[in-house]
């Protein structure tokens, strides 16, 4: 990792050094001159600016949006040890970022292969210096390339700050969990009995990420964008990844069925020109970080500029952690509209991964655990 960090350091370095000098070569006007008009940032509210109202007298927050962005949701060490970033860190990151996409996205020699993660100098090594998340992505077979990815080219900005986390904990981590907590998701005794002991992903139920929630993250990868329609009486939020849909209840109260729907169960409210989201009985197979029979997901929607809605979460589960927790971003509006998401992940994969499973127990071999778990 020493070998990764030096490179992205160069990288990070040469186009902070790059930026630098194009301020630097900006002159002064000339005494006299007609001062250049001041370019107006939409991220700010103007003065007189108000959050918009629909034709209901809701805040207005309908519309595509998408919340793409190069900042994790966790903090990572081997980059800075702070909560923000100063505007030249922000863009030499972004170019670092950029260069490092631009050639992992050249051909690939046929005879090589595509670089690995375990290589030090492949383009791929340097993508998860930046965002250790990339390794699960890319790299080994049925891994997708960087031509399929979408992750966002900018450092996420909230109110005039430069995040390098989406997480606003302390270091910019999911708190410590609490001695004796429960047991999350994990795994059924062995993920390679059935098909119903794949993941929700491989089979087109939900979302591989976190996009739809709650929380609603991006998963830094590719299809992070939303569509937000409002009615008098429910908010729906339309997930491009795998056509998901949560619909938000106005004016409700929670379930006490005991059945818990995909995504939870959500009522809210407005306050002022907040919409604001309570999410209980999450199902045990969205388990967020461990945490699901007891969690509790409270989301703030907030229109805050002309193209920004600042969004807003915070989780508590007592059995799992000591306190709430969260974290903070921005959307921004989404060019163009959603449009069909044709899942289709395991359809070969499902088939050949228990095909390759009853192989081995014939063969008396082990199938390799299974790497993470959780959302």
């Amino acid at each position: 990792m020493k070998t990764i960090s030096r490179t992205l350091t160069l990288m990070a370095g040469a186009a902070l050094l790059a930026w630098g000098a194009d301020a630097a070569a900006q002159k002064p006007a000339a005494k006299g001159a007609r001062a250049a008009p001041v370019a107006v940032d939409p991220t700010i509210p103007q003065p007189g600016w108000s959050p918009p109202k629909n034709a209901m007298g809701q805040p207005d927050l309908s519309g595509y949006w998408t919340n793409a962005t190069m900042t994790p949701l966790t903090r990572n060490p081997k980059l800075t040890d702070k909560a923000t970033l100063s505007a030249a860190e922000a863009k030499g990151l972004e170019g670092a970022f950029a260069e490092a996409l631009a050639e992992a996205d050249r051909p690939t020699d046929q005879k090589v292969g595509p670089g690995k993660v375990t290589d030090k100098n492949s383009p791929e090594a340097k993508l998860v210096a930046i965002r250790p998340d990339f390794a699960a992505a890319g790299g080994d077979v049925g891994g997708y390339n960087t031509f399929w990815i979408d992750p966002g080219n900018h450092i996420m900005e909230v109110n005039g700050e430069f995040r390098s986390s989406i997480l606003t904990t302390p270091n910019g981590q999911p708190p410590p969990r609490k001695a004796g907590a429960p047991p999350g998701r994990g795994f059924p005794r062995d993920i390679y009995d059935s098909y119903e002991n794949r993941s929700l992903g491989e089979r087109c139920i939900m979302g591989f990420g976190a996009n739809a929630g709650p929380p609603m993250l991006a998963n830094g990868y590719y299809n992070n964008n939303y569509n937000i329609v409002q009615s008098p009486d429910a908010v729906a939020i339309q997930v491009e990844l795998v056509h998901d849909v949560r619909t938000i209840r106005l004016k409700g109260q929670h379930r006490t069925d005991g059945v818990r729907p995909w995504m939870g169960d959500s009522i809210g409210h407005y306050e002022g020109s907040t919409l604001v989201v309570e999410t209980t009985n999450i199902p045990q197979g969205q388990a967020f970080m461990g945490s699901w029979k007891n969690l509790k997901v409270t989301e703030r929607f907030t229109r805050v500029s002309p193209t920004r809605i600042n969004y807003r979460f915070q989780v508590e589960d007592p059995d799992t952690w000591d306190k709430p927790w969260g974290g903070e971003y921005d959307f921004a509006p989404m060019k163009g509209i959603i449009y069909e998401y044709a899942c289709h992940e395991g359809n070969y994969a499902l088939p050949a991964i228990l095909a390759g499973a009853r192989r081995a127990e014939q063969e008396g071999a082990k199938p390799p655990a299974p790497a993470g778990g959780g959302r």
